[in-house]
């Protein structure tokens, strides 16, 4: 149909209504005449009803504009139902755009438009939320409930809604999730996400408010409604973080890369928290406070990353890289203690990266990793030890002219390594590392003397296979001084530091290391004592009467052993000296006792007490020449040789009590055996003398005073019925 048909038409319609209006006014105000006139004959029909007119008049005008006002509201419920006519219209009409608006709100979020896509949707999701409202009825009124057909109609036919939020969505994420990377190059787009999040976020707070002023109403929420995509938004970030540092040298966590990967970490966190302060805190509002929430991502992500690897069969040097990044490098000033940092969060408000259970647990596991090591170590010293106690030639010999072996500085270095490695983590690592290694050497020092031991059994077995036996005896001696200095030391940075709990040391190694001393002291003692027996044997002989030689050997050895105990350390160089003189003084006299000589005359009684007498002197002589002062604790043992020649040479029996009594005061072990046989010996001494001596010593046997060593304990008397005479004296 042409403009024209249409102009004309309309005219025509135009020139029609008037008409027929009219002809209707005329017949109604005709029957509305003709009322009025049946009403006023009827109520005016007497004069005096006149009076009344004013009031009839002033009701009717009432009436007539209550009619006027009913016709009013009338005409505008007309208009306004015209009007939402029209609109439904207009509605209809757009509703023809709807599906092309989705495919390119689509195009808009697969180009990452996103803020132009994002108010598409918006425009669609009102048309939605529109339709919904006016199938259900005017907003607000009760009582009325939108049918689920229609709903489903509606959902059905705004389903492309639906999966533009998701797209939308989906790469609204992608976004954010790459940020960091993103700030570097083009940030726009994480700004757009962050202004379409709050967007949302406006949104949700505006139908939550809407639902909460209409609670009395059943006023549904919008479908979908609320995102809370900014919970979202943290929740991406979040996941952004754990993935990014998983893939920082993740491969390369296990096994010697642990140290690494820690450091990768420290770098990849310090990197993108800068980039976090100094570019994407500019790209959100104020109250995100994105630098907090990134620490705060990263701190959970560590407790569990960190949780997850003490789990693992870890050896010491991965559990140490753990205990001192967590301890001390995460909290340092290179990390979370950058001032700017605490300024910004206090991270102890975070909780550990490690609970103090867990700390103890890998502190223990460390221990006990470094406790296999030293074993092993200790193990394989022992064994190079032990091989070189077989070499051909001397122990090497230190800058100060002692002995000494490789054993005490292996285990010196390694037991003061540990505690200085340990100490980079804490003290109480430290004390609980030293506690360890020297537990291990109390056990090393136990195996240590088992093979001293076993080392004099196969000596004594063959005493030529190895001529430096006594050398390597003496460097053991030497390593144990050693090894007890060190031992102090260390147990002394713990008293240092926690003398309440450790007011003394543990005396468990420094107990093993005097019994493997003493062995080593005793086995010593025991050479020197197979190199003098050929010597003690030729004593009280015709050969050591008449030539005087025997002595003099016995200083020879006496004299090259306490030279070889020069390269001792002290205080064991002074022992050994006093042993030795001690044992010789011991060995002297029991060979004295044993024998159970028989003078015959005075004369052989200071034959006998002249050759005692130059035996003790030469003996004083060496003895004092070797640096040995003679005297152990307040008894001078060779005076014990010249003191017994004293009572063999006494010219006058009677004077045997006195002397004897005297000899009790500096000797109070002495007993009746050892008595007797000098009686004995003497050959000339009255039953009465001797009752009379046997019965003082019976009744005065003194108490051994404090500090005395006994000397005739040690000297056992053999019971003989036979006695013996001297070599140059004939038997009766």
């Amino acid at each position: 149909m042409s403009d024209g048909d249409k102009n004309g038409r309309d005219n025509h319609e135009e020139a029609l209504v008037p008409v027929e209006v009219w002809q209707e006014l005329e017949r109604a105000e005709c029957l509305a005449r003709g009322a009025a006139l049946k009403w006023a004959s009827g109520v005016f029909c007497r004069p005096e009803h006149l009076e009344k007119l004013g009031q009839y008049k002033k009701r009717e005008s009432q009436r007539t504009a209550s009619i006027q006002s009913r016709l009013k509201s009338v005409v505008q419920s007309y208009l306004e139902g015209v009007d939402w006519g029209l609109g439904q219209l207009r509605e209809a009409r757009a509703e023809l755009r709807v599906r092309s608006m989705v495919l390119e709100t689509e195009r808009l979020v697969e180009s990452r438009r996103l803020l132009e896509a994002h108010a598409r949707l918006m425009e669609l999701e009102r048309w939605q939320d529109e339709v919904l409202l006016q199938l259900q009825g005017p907003r607000g009124s009760s009582g009325t409930e939108l049918n689920s057909e229609d709903e489903e109609l509606v959902r059905n036919y705004f389903s492309g809604v639906g999966r533009l939020v998701d797209a939308l969505a989906k790469e609204l994420w992608a976004v954010v999730g790459s940020g960091l990377t993103l700030a570097h190059q083009n940030p726009t787009p994480f700004v757009s996400a962050v202004r379409i999040v709050e967007r949302e976020e406006a949104l949700d707070q505006f139908f939550l408010e809407e639902r909460r002023s209409t609670s009395g109403h059943n006023i549904p929420m919008p479908a979908g409604r609320p995102r809370n995509w900014r919970d979202r938004f943290f929740k991406v970030m979040e996941e952004a973080v754990s993935a990014r540092f998983r893939s920082v040298s993740y491969l390369h966590t296990r096994g010697p890369g642990l140290a690494s990967h820690l450091s990768a970490l420290q770098h990849c966190i310090m990197g993108d928290l800068s980039t976090v302060r100094h570019c994407l805190e500019q790209c959100v509002p104020a109250h995100y406070h994105l630098t907090r929430a990134y620490l705060h991502f990263c701190h959970q992500f560590l407790q569990t990353h960190l949780g997850l690897v003490s789990g693992w069969e870890l050896e010491g040097g991965e559990i140490f890289a753990v205990l001192n990044w967590v301890l001390h490098m995460y909290n340092s000033s290179e990390m979370m203690g950058e001032p700017a940092l605490l300024a910004e969060l206090e991270i102890e408000n975070l909780g550990p990266l490690i609970s103090q259970e867990g700390l103890e647990q890998l502190q223990n596991k460390y221990v006990q990793k470094v406790r296999k090591s030293v074993s092993e170590w200790m193990h394989k010293a022992l064994e190079v030890e032990l091989t070189d106690w077989q070499r051909d030639q001397e122990p090497d010999i230190d800058h100060e002219g002692y002995y000494h072996t490789s054993l005490p500085t292996i285990i010196t270095q390694m037991l003061e390594e540990n505690a200085r490695v340990a100490l980079m983590i804490s003290e109480a690592l430290r004390d609980q590392t030293i506690q360890m290694g020297l537990y291990e050497m109390e056990k090393l020092l136990s195996r240590f003397r088992d093979a001293v031991i076993e080392f004099g059994k196969e000596h004594r077995k063959d005493p030529t296979v190895n001529k430096f036996y006594l050398h390597y005896l003496l460097a053991c001696i030497n390593n144990c001084i050693i090894l007890k200095t060190s031992t102090e030391s260390l147990q002394q940075q713990i008293c240092s530091f926690v003398s309440n709990r450790y007011s003394r040391i543990p005396l468990g190694p420094l107990a093993a290391l005097d019994r493997a001393v003493r062995k080593a002291c005793r086995l010593v003692m025991d050479h020197l004592l197979f190199e003098l027996q050929p010597h003690l044997q030729e004593l009280l002989s015709s050969t050591w009467l008449d030539q005087g030689d025997v002595t003099p050997n016995m200083c020879g050895v006496l004299e090259r052993h306490c030279e070889l105990y020069n390269r001792v350390r002290q205080p064991c160089r002074q022992r050994l000296k006093e042993e030795c003189q001690w044992l010789t003084v011991v060995e002297y006299v029991r060979a004295v006792m044993q024998k159970r000589l028989v003078c015959r005359s005075s004369d052989e009684q200071k034959q006998l007490a002249q050759r005692m007498t130059q035996d003790a002197q030469q003996l004083r002589d060496h003895l004092q020449s070797m640096e040995i002062d003679g005297t152990i604790g307040e008894v001078n043992p060779t005076a014990l040789i010249a003191a017994l020649a004293d009572i063999i040479n006494l010219k006058d029996p009677g004077m045997l009590l006195l002397e004897i009594s005297g000899l009790l005061t500096k000797y109070p072990d002495i007993s009746e055996e050892h008595v007797s046989v000098l009686l004995d010996i003497r050959g000339d001494v009255p039953k009465e003398v001797r009752k009379s001596v046997l019965d003082f010593l019976d009744q005065n046997a003194p108490p051994l005073p404090p500090g005395y060593r006994p000397i005739f304990t040690e000297i056992l008397v053999p019971s003989s019925s036979i006695p013996f005479c001297l070599p140059t004296a004939k038997c009766t």
